[in-house]
């Protein structure tokens, strides 16, 4: 078993209690913004306002389960962790999310 130090980004603490002074913003990614008019939220629309997020104040998003699942409960019953839900987007797009978000400041 080995273990990887964590990496330091720019803004972001090391602190293992970060989240204490943290304010933290649940997205419903499903019902939250829709970039590409299909009727369902996807990862493109929380990009494109995660800026006015930071506005906001908010320095943690949390997301509900965007896994490739059979939604059977929510979504929480996850087929595969390596893979988004296609109707949220891609796991490039997510990536570039949280690349995004730590810009920012965000976790």
């Amino acid at each position: 078993m080995s273990f990887t130090a964590p990496i330091q980004l720019p803004g972001l603490t090391l602190d293992p209690r970060w989240y204490r002074r943290s304010v933290f913003y649940e997205v419903m990614v499903r019902s939250f913004v829709d970039s590409n008019g299909d009727g369902s939220g996807d990862l493109q629309g929380l990009l494109s306002k995660l800026d006015y997020l930071q506005w906001l104040g908010v320095d943690a998003l949390w997301l509900p389960p965007i896994y490739q699942s059979p939604l059977r409960d929510g979504g929480y019953d996850v087929a595969d962790f390596k893979s988004i839900l296609p109707e949220f987007g891609t796991l490039d797009e997510f990536k570039d999310l949280v690349t995004k978000a730590h810009e920012r400041n965000m976790r």
